[in-house]
């Protein structure tokens, strides 16, 4: 077959049209040039695309069957083009990133939603889990990249760089006995259970001398929403609707609880690509307008 998609593209742009008189003026070419690439286009596939008998451009019955073909060719040659120039601008193939499960949401989904329209030819693969997993999954080449909360020195086959930070707070559930609006000091928290963050590199201080702990932020607060403690918590994760009961925010600033840094891993040796510095730069911002 000798077919060429500017012909196809001829064929689609009359069927759309409903003549070769429209089609030509949409084309910016002489009527009688899309008539002839038509003309060679069916004689090549060996079938007649259009019923000439009629006064307008109307599809044969074969015509409407290899249209929808043309499109999906059409659409397929728009998506090599795309993908061409973007990796001739530098732009990776393919990318894999992975982030802690802890991070605030609507953060990453916007993200996603810009990358869809930015890149849309880029393979794209998401892998989620708690900070010390998502390491692990770039160590172990799964994700090329990494966003998590700082929680102590990274290992030394990384390149890091913080991005941002989250605000952090002490939170109970609503009827919890310290949720009377008084500022709590220590000593308050002393006497009342405290859930704790528990992974391999994180070491949560214990004001309590009675102490719970979780491997996931999610499941403290839901613990939390059960009146089972009281937690320190980013403020993202307290403020999740899908719990059993709001959670709430204690005044205590005696803790003084610093930001939680947020940062981006990547293996040493290992330059990012014109797509992963975007996405350090875009998601940056992102938390940067979260966290306002």
């Amino acid at each position: 077959m000798e077919w060429t998609v500017d012909q196809l593209r001829q064929f689609v742009t009359t069927a759309d049209c409903g003549s070769f008189s429209a089609a030509a003026r949409r084309l910016g070419k002489a009527q009688s040039a899309v008539s002839t690439a038509i003309g060679l286009l069916e004689a090549d596939l060996g079938v007649a695309l259009f019923d000439r008998s009629r006064r307008n451009a109307q599809l044969s019955e074969a015509g409407q069957v290899l249209l929808l073909e043309a499109r999906e060719l059409l659409r397929q040659a728009e998506q090599l083009d795309q993908r061409a120039r973007s990796l001739h601008d530098g732009n990776e193939a393919a990318l894999s990133m992975a982030f802690d499960e802890a991070l605030p949401y609507t953060a990453i989904a916007t993200l996603l939603r810009e990358i869809s329209v930015k890149y849309p030819s880029l393979e794209l693969t998401l892998l989620n889990g708690t900070a010390t997993e998502v390491a692990d999954y770039v160590e172990q080449e799964r994700a090329s990249v990494a966003f998590h909360f700082d929680r102590g020195p990274a290992r030394a086959c990384f390149e890091l760089r913080r991005i941002g930070s989250v605000p952090q707070g002490v939170f109970v559930a609503v009827d919890h006995p310290l949720a009377d609006g008084r500022t709590v000091r220590r000593k308050d928290l002393v006497g009342h259970r405290q859930l704790l963050m528990h992974a391999d590199d994180v070491h949560e201080v214990a004001y309590s001398p009675r102490v719970w702990r979780s491997d996931s932020f999610y499941s403290t607060a839901e613990m939390v929403a059960d009146k089972l403690g009281w937690a320190v918590l980013p403020v993202n994760i307290a403020h999740y609707e899908g719990y059993r009961q709001a959670l709430k925010e204690l005044p205590c600033p005696a803790l003084a609880l610093p930001r939680l840094s947020v940062r981006m891993l990547w293996l040493q040796g290992r330059p990012l690509g014109a797509t992963a510095l975007y996405v350090q730069q875009r998601f940056a911002e992102l938390l940067r307008d979260s966290a306002a």
